[in-house]
């Protein structure tokens, strides 16, 4: 290992380290807390996921399944349920910030590589910001010299 890769290694750790400590994470544990914290809004999510295993079962056979209008209608009741619950939307949020927090570090750490690098981002603002445009992975025309 060389004092270059120690440096690198340091930062890394640095950037990690503010990372944890940023708004969005700190809106992240809190949003997480809020709503894992709620014994009423855990047994609705584990409801849920028992519901989501069963949904996968009918969607292997289909229409054809003997309780595929029942299954498919209490899925999407106990998802508008958990949906309409401010505290899963807020959780919702904090995880976009979050996400749009770690793609903008990524673009600025691949800029920083060459302006060749693609980063995959979730956000489309961020995508548009890349070096290729909207051509390699979206169907466009791509203008990278590759």
């Amino acid at each position: 290992m060389t004092s270059e890769w120690a440096f690198i290694l340091d930062e890394a750790d640095e950037l990690s380290a503010m990372i944890l400590s940023s708004e969005q994470a700190q809106k992240l544990r809190n949003a997480y807390q809020d709503v894992y914290t709620n014994k009423d809004l855990v047994e609705q999510i584990r409801a849920f996921t028992r519901m989501k295993e069963q949904y996968e079962d009918v969607q292997r056979f289909g229409k054809y399944h003997p309780d595929y209008h029942t299954i498919m209608k209490k899925i999407r009741e106990q998802k508008r349920n958990l949906d309409l619950d401010k505290r899963i939307a807020n959780l919702k949020l904090a995880e976009n910030d979050f996400q749009d927090l770690l793609d903008e570090i990524s673009l600025i750490i691949g800029k920083s590589v060459s302006e060749a690098v693609k980063v995959p981002v979730s956000n489309p603002f961020f995508a548009t910001s890349s070096s290729c445009g909207s051509g390699c992975g979206s169907g466009g025309s791509c203008s990278c010299s590759a």
